[in-house]
């Protein structure tokens, strides 16, 4: 009988754990989300450092078009796509830009191109 209930109250305080630790990583992206929307909305402007898919045009090649990605793989998805679609050079950068939101404003330096 006793075993029984040592085993229920284990089950108990790990289903309260596991509950707390979700309800803590929800909050977390939670307010990152937020955050980035509420930034968007107040039109408010931030630097920082970001990976962007950059197109090119002409010739010299002439930055025309950039645009923030969520991370390096979905950046070089993005890239494939487009060199199918269209006759632009594009690459995929770490670069030090200007911020509204999840908007690329403007691209103050690259710091490196991603292969």
């Amino acid at each position: 009988m006793m075993g029984t209930l040592k085993i229920a109250l284990y089950l108990v305080i790990v289903f309260i754990a596991y509950k707390g630790y979700v309800a803590f990583k929800n909050f977390e992206i939670g307010v990152g989300d937020r955050l980035a929307e509420i930034e968007e909305i107040a039109d408010f402007e931030k630097e920082g450092e970001v990976i962007g898919l950059m197109m090119y045009l002409g010739d010299p090649p002439k930055l025309t078009e950039h645009l923030y990605t969520a991370g390096r793989s979905k950046c070089l998805e993005m890239k494939q796509i487009a060199e199918e679609t269209s006759f632009a050079y594009y690459e995929c950068a770490r670069v030090n830009a200007v911020l509204k939101g999840k908007k690329i404003v403007n691209i103050i330096e690259e710091i490196e191109v991603i292969e």
